[in-house]
């Protein structure tokens, strides 16, 4: 069989279906975290902030925050979110600061974030990075909520906030989660 034939076998096999979980409702479910991770730099392993805050019907009833130092002293986007090697030198790594956030996480029914793909590549990065299990938890994403409740275009966070109100320190971990998941909450009132 020629290298063409090959070719044309391989291309005109079935190829198998990915079953992919469904999005999680964000306007549905008890109890969810909103999250926001920093990078140091464009390695998605290279969180060097995470905050959580978590949410039980309808209240916020927890927050945590907290600087991870990255496996590299590399710092590209200091200027986004400034934060810097000395900041975070001394800080733990990923893994520890996953071990404290953990109990915020348990029982979550899912975690939502704006622009969910990127927090959970840093997650799932940054699990692999420390041979932690990544969890379960679907993500919401809080940019494609703001697009369906209110038809928001552009959905940049500090777009959506302003729509809502909320104040922002955009690019903060801590105020970014909090605003997060106000917006899951203003879409479910």
């Amino acid at each position: 069989m020629t290298l063409r034939r090959i070719v044309a076998a391989a291309a005109a096999a079935p190829r198998p279906r990915v079953r992919r979980a469904p999005a999680p409702d964000p306007l549905r479910g008890d109890v969810f975290v909103a999250l926001d991770f920093e990078t140091a730099n464009t390695s998605r392993d290279s969180a060097c902030a995470l905050a959580a805050v978590r949410v039980e019907r309808g209240a916020v009833v927890d927050r945590a925050y907290a600087l991870i130092r990255p496996p590299s002293p590399r710092f590209e986007f200091t200027y986004i979110h400034g934060i810097t090697w000395a900041h975070v030198a001394a800080a733990p790594a990923f893994d520890a600061v996953w071990r404290q956030f953990a109990p915020l996480f348990a029982g979550a029914d899912f975690l939502a974030a704006h622009n969910a793909s990127f927090d959970r590549s840093v997650l799932r990065a940054c699990c692999e990075r420390y041979g932690l299990a990544m969890p379960a938890t679907p993500f919401a994403c809080t940019v494609k909520l703001a697009r369906e409740r209110w038809n928001l275009h552009p959905t940049k966070l500090p777009d959506v906030a302003r729509h809502l109100g909320l104040p922002l320190k955009h690019h903060d971990a801590a105020s970014d989660a909090e605003v997060c998941a106000r917006i899951v909450l203003a879409a479910r009132g």
